[in-house]
């Protein structure tokens, strides 16, 4: 079991490398053991899982001092600020859902970005109307929203923590300061990256030492963040009222590019006072009844909990109407892509930020409507995608109500961490900074990426009027489909799950679900699983390890086609057993495989 963060692991091995930031590397040749990686622990007292062995301790350092639930999932998300900078940290935001075991309530956050107060409908087009090349958005300051993340952090501490914020971050200082050990996985993210971070000498001094991405078994620090994690640990989101956000806000305005640099870096719209002003978003969960078991989630701006709430509700009411007399795995996966068809249709046309669109939120998570929309559902055959939205606004879901929709263009690499302590206190918390790498833009000198969620809107509206709900605007949130879910069994914590993925995140944490209450497999054998991704497409994606089983081939007897993706998603959990004890759950292999960890585990 990995108990040291970072540069203790390295000296414990009897070797110290640094590439660091300044000055230059030194004893590049030389190699050091990473930490080691546990997808599965049982045991007692608290738990926590994330993508990475070096967070995953942070947030079990702050348990083990005292800290709740809520320390942990924050200490643990500044600790993947720092490991994994580029799906998730300071500069970007993301949404956290909470378990109170004091009343039983589920809690959530809207960490989401925010667009500047200049930006308008039109901001991602042409002047003659066309929108502007994807390519050019993602790598620019016009995609960089007003971050979430910081005041999230804060607020989720002061709400709902034990610990101060001080001592909360103080893991997370460490690792930044003294280093973490690159894996192959990073590696490999920094080379997919290396064309546009060669635009930055700010990301090429922080992330491409000597010129090229670091070396696995080397060592990786970053003063700088220690730096900004210190200062948001005495002040908190107040440090966006002083230098670090008007920095952020001047990054983005003016990206500092490399004046040899021949690529096209538009200037963003962000101002200090959008990035000072950022608040965060108190919201009630999305909740629909499942099989007997409540599954909270997050609602609007987010289409995480709308979208699994309203798809898990179709699989219900079509496995009623009409049971399939065939292998039940077979079924159950089969009315999953079905129902997924039909809850993103609706996802497309009518989500977006609740605080300027009007989301028919109650109607979409009905069990009512659910019912009229598996009027589509044949237990014997595959529709053909892409599928009709339903009218939710007149609560018909068996008329179509617009042509189907684009399932937009949500950047795949977030991450996602689960904590619990002794008190039976729950987090399920999923944040992002969009693409892999974000917009690849440094904040100089403070040591991360800034986001590029705005992205995530719609640049344009189609001719019959698909996509007004997520277009950009003022002060607006973008559309997410990151989907943090909470599931309660008696009124009692039962799972708690999320994902990474992009538009993937909800068919991930649906499949998770269905796979783990339908078909009865272990959370383990769950997050082992080959993943399937139907977003209202015409071929459903697939892992490479579905390809020749025979599930496939009895789905594909169903008109089901399937494309090979070579990864979806990379999920954690937390499954509550009998005897108190906990069961806490990471990807064996996706991403490098992650890391869960137990206070107790059980001999």
């Amino acid at each position: 079991m990995h108990t040291r963060t970072g540069i203790q692991a390295v000296c414990a091995a009897g070797t110290a490398v640094l590439l660091a930031i300044s000055p230059a590397p030194a004893g590049a040749d030389e190699r050091v053991t990473a930490p080691d990686r546990d997808a599965v622990a049982v045991g007692y007292g608290g738990a926590v899982s994330s993508v990475d062995p070096d967070a995953t301790e942070a947030g079990m350092e702050i348990l083990r001092s005292g800290g709740n639930a809520v320390d942990a999932a924050i200490a643990t998300a500044a600790a993947l600020g720092v490991t994994e900078p580029y799906s998730g940290g300071f500069g970007g935001g993301g949404y956290l859902v909470y378990y109170s075991a004091a009343d039983g309530e589920i809690r959530t956050i809207d960490g989401r970005e925010t667009a500047p107060a200049a930006m308008g409908e039109d901001a991602f087009l042409y002047e003659d109307g066309e929108p502007i090349p994807f390519g050019e958005a993602v790598t620019s300051g016009l995609g960089v929203g007003a971050p979430g993340a910081p005041a999230t952090w804060e607020y989720a501490v002061k709400e709902w923590g034990r610990k101060p914020l001080t001592q909360v971050m103080r893991p997370a200082i460490r690792i930044a300061e003294e280093g973490f050990v690159v894996d192959a996985t990073f590696q490999e993210q920094t080379a997919a990256n290396q064309e546009r971070f060669s635009a930055f000498p700010e990301t090429v001094r922080l992330f491409l030492p000597d010129g090229r991405p670091p070396e696995p078994g080397t060592v990786l620090r970053n003063p700088d963040l220690a730096e900004t994690y210190r200062a948001f640990a005495r002040e908190g989101a107040g440090v966006l009222d002083g230098g670090i956000g008007a920095d952020i806000a001047a990054t983005a305005a003016e990206p500092p590019v490399d004046p040899d640099s021949t690529r096209n870096v538009r200037p963003g719209l962000l101002t200090a006072e959008d990035v000072a002003g950022y608040e965060v978003i108190e919201r009630d969960p999305t909740h629909v009844t499942y099989r007997g078991l409540d599954v909270y989630g997050m609602a609007p701006s987010s289409s995480g909990g709308s979208t699994v709430g309203q798809a898990l509700n179709i699989v219900q009411a079509a496995g009623e109407r009409a049971p399939y007399s065939g292998d039940a795995d077979t079924t159950a996966h089969h009315l999953m892509l079905e129902a997924s068809k039909l809850a993103y249709a609706d996802r497309n046309v009518y989500v977006g930020d609740p605080d300027h669109v009007d989301v028919p939120l109650d109607t979409l998570l009905s069990q009512e409507y659910a019912n009229e929309r598996a009027c589509f559902v044949d237990t014997a055959a595959a529709q053909q995608a892409p599928v009709a939205p339903g009218d939710a606004r007149g609560s018909d879901g068996c008329t179509a109500a617009a042509p189907p929709s684009d399932e937009g263009s949500e950047g795949p690499s977030t991450t996602h961490l689960v904590t619990a302590d002794h008190q039976g206190n729950v987090v399920s918390y999923t944040f992002s900074i969009e693409q892999t790498g974000g917009s690849g833009i440094t904040v100089p000198g403070r040591g991360f990426i800034l986001n590029n969620e705005l992205t995530d809107f719609e640049f344009e509206v189609t001719d019959s009027g698909v996509g007004a709900a997520n277009l950009p605007g003022p002060g607006k949130r973008p559309r997410s489909s990151m989907a943090p879910t909470i599931v309660l069994k008696d009124g009692k914590p039962f799972l708690a799950l999320g994902s990474p993925g992009g538009a993937t995140i909800i068919t991930t944490v649906l499949q998770l679900l269905v796979d783990r209450v339908d078909r009865g497999l272990t959370l383990p054998e769950a997050m082992a699983a080959p993943r399937l991704s139907q977003r209202n497409l015409p071929t459903t994606q697939a892992e490479p390890a579905f390809f020749g089983t025979e599930q496939e081939k009895e789905l594909s007897a169903l008109g089901h086609t399937f494309t090979e993706t070579r990864v979806i998603g990379a999920a954690t959990a937390l499954e509550f057993l009998d005897d108190r004890r906990i069961q806490a759950v990471a990807e064996p292999h996706r991403r490098g495989g992650g890391h869960a960890a137990v206070l107790r585990p059980q001999r």
